[in-house]
């Protein structure tokens, strides 16, 4: 419950802070749509869409990132180790190269795609032939988003002026989002959500080993492929939405097993909070760092996440102050 209203809070937050700060009074006149009309315009067209999608955004990196790591059984497994932003960036850079789709509308559908397939393509090469060890869907994840990574780099050097519509998205930026961006996404976000409802105990009793899971019922392969999927399907929402955010995925679930403890459905729905409220914060300080400018949300997590990296790479754990 304090999570959320700390997230409420900040929520308005998002709302009032900017270039232009603005009072309570205003931010309810614009969404009322009373007072001038350019009060009106920054808080129903820009703010408050913004706003949502940085909601939405770090909801699903929060909860693709407990998923990933309950799933490989690795504290320092991230969605993108799936090859989310690797595919979902190379679907984009095709977009822009081949088809000239320049709004974040047209291309996003194809940054959703490439992070399914990509996504799909790891997991079959890390849970075929190498067998079924968690540690083979890393490694084939980190080779294959190496390779797409080193390819969109290339063709982005090719024409620059073709690709500079990319900076922004590829820099992770909730900056010019509308809430029809948002609407276009849910029914991927609803199905993922539900996915990880239904998935959420016999993920938990994996955790316990194949064999004792085996011998309580559960579907091994089917459950790892649908954990598998709703991890692609939300950090690929998110991804064709903001492009790829850092650290999210990896830093929440941390968090939230430091609160909820080992009980999966509680870090779940913690890491869904907690994924909302870092990612909202990253943009709102994102937009007073350097004043009248923006620094984009990317940039931001990448900050605060780094040194949270750090502890993690040194075997130190987050402790309560």
């Amino acid at each position: 419950m304090p999570l959320v209203v700390l997230l409420a809070v900040v929520c308005l937050s998002g709302v009032l802070v900017g270039s232009v700060f603005l009072s309570t009074s205003e931010a309810f006149d614009g969404l009322l749509g009373r007072g001038d009309e350019a009060t009106q315009i920054i808080i129903r067209d820009m703010r408050l869409p913004r706003t949502v999608a940085a909601v939405v955004v770090g909801l699903c990196l929060g909860l693709a990132g407990a998923l990933m790591q309950a799933l490989v059984r690795n504290p320092i497994a991230d969605p993108g180790l799936l090859g989310v932003n690797a595919g979902a960036s190379l679907a984009v850079v095709l977009a822009v190269g081949m088809f000239g789709l320049t709004h974040i509308q047209q291309y996003m559908w194809f940054a959703l795609a490439g992070a399914l397939l990509v996504s799909t393509a790891v997991y079959l090469l890390g849970f075929s032939r190498v067998g079924t060890s968690p540690a083979a869907l890393v490694l084939a994840g980190v080779a294959i988003s190496a390779v797409l990574l080193g390819i969109v780099t290339a063709l982005s050097l090719t024409d620059p002026e073709s690709f500079n519509v990319m900076r922004g998205w590829l820099a992770g930026s909730v900056v010019g989002r509308d809430l029809s961006s948002i609407g276009m996404i849910s029914p991927v976000v609803l199905v993922a959500a539900l996915t990880t409802v239904a998935t959420a105990r016999p993920l938990g009793q994996l955790a316990l080993g194949e064999d004792l899971a085996r011998s309580l019922g559960v579907p091994v392969t089917a459950t790892r492929i649908a954990v598998a999927g709703a991890v692609a399907l939300l950090a690929g929402a998110a991804t064709a939405v903001a492009g790829p955010i850092l650290f999210i995925g990896l830093m929440v679930p941390q968090i939230a097993r430091w609160i909820a403890g080992t009980r999966l459905g509680w870090v779940l729905a913690y890491s869904a909070v907690l994924g909302a409220l870092l990612m909202l914060v990253a943009d709102v300080a994102g937009r007073l760092v350097i004043w009248p400018d923006e620094a984009p949300a990317g940039l931001m997590t990448a900050l605060l996440g780094a040194p949270v990296l750090i502890m993690l790479a040194r075997g130190d754990r987050i402790r309560p102050s």
